[in-house]
């Protein structure tokens, strides 16, 4: 049996880039170079979303291969042996993202990590209003991708959670997923972490607010984040952190105080424990890589 080739993008060992950790192209662009065909390969650390707009084709695994019509959606995770065959009419695009940069990469022990470590054709029915959007969501990704504006990076990172989310719920998982009690308390934690994150609540007041002991919430959260539920409030700490530091010109006094931090010097040392740089460094950092 002949060795499937791994590689960054089709056809390239090396992106060329870096800083590269999202690529959106057409189908279009690259299969139309390969008499459209496209040769089983894998991808070691990259994790790949598909959208057929219109025409047709097949995508190839290693013991099976599947049509592709009109809204399919597909997902590869990284080390899939997987190749194409499409028509000459396709339409339609191709994400390849970093699947370090994922919140739930095919690595972590959530839920939806764990959907997304096999892969999947999805149908993006239009009567379904998640699926739809999900596909709005797709070409928004592609639109900033190619825009290159402030905050571009943030906005695709966000974008690409929600869209991951979206095609979990329309996906072969959606029945257990919408019935599950488990998941219902844990979207009650988020959503009161994001109500009372900046007054450094203790774990105590999160788990009676969604009625479980600390230890069962962090066991719930575990199952379907992947991480503790301390963890959780730090992330949402952490990313309101970083929006302030690059969006406002409070000092990093001003945001530490309205994060909760009494101390300056300690929000600096959580920053530091979650980023690896101190809160002025990465807001140097940050600021200089972005275009204005």
């Amino acid at each position: 049996m002949p060795r499937v080739p791994t590689y960054a993008l089709y056809g390239e060992t090396d992106t060329g880039d870096p800083a590269f950790w999202l690529h959106h192209e057409t189908i279009h662009a690259r299969s139309s170079q390969h008499d459209w065909e496209i040769q089983p390969h894998r991808h070691a650390a990259y994790f790949q979303i598909l959208y057929v707009a219109a025409g047709s084709g097949d995508v190839l695994f290693s013991n099976e291969t599947l049509s592709l019509t009109p809204g399919t959606i597909v997902t590869i995770p990284p080390g899939t042996s997987h190749g194409f065959r499409f028509s000459k009419t396709v339409v339609g695009s191709v994400i390849t993202i970093l699947s370090s940069h994922l919140d739930h990469g095919p690595n972590d022990r959530s839920r939806l990590g764990q959907w997304l470590a096999r892969p999947r054709k999805i149908a993006s029915d239009t009567h379904l209003m998640d699926a739809s959007e999900a596909v709005r969501v797709l070409e928004r990704i592609a639109t900033e991708f190619e825009g290159r504006n402030l905050g571009r990076n943030e906005i695709l990172r966000a974008y690409v959670s929600v869209l991951l989310h979206l095609l979990f719920r329309v996906g072969d998982d959606r029945e257990n997923w919408e019935n599950s009690s488990g998941d219902i308390r844990v979207d009650a934690l988020i959503n009161l972490i994001d109500e009372h994150f900046r007054t450094q609540r203790a774990l105590s007041f999160y788990a009676a607010g969604v009625g479980v002991s600390p230890t069962h919430l962090n066991r719930l959260v575990r199952a379907w984040q992947g991480c503790s539920a301390h963890e959780l409030i730090e992330r949402k700490i952490l990313e309101e952190a970083k929006r302030q530091l690059i969006f406002s010109m409070s000092s990093i006094q001003e945001i530490s105080y309205h994060l909760g931090f009494q101390d300056a010097a300690y929000f600096s040392r959580f920053f530091l424990r979650g980023t690896g740089k101190t809160p002025k460094s990465w807001r140097s950092a940050e600021r200089g890589r972005i275009q204005y």
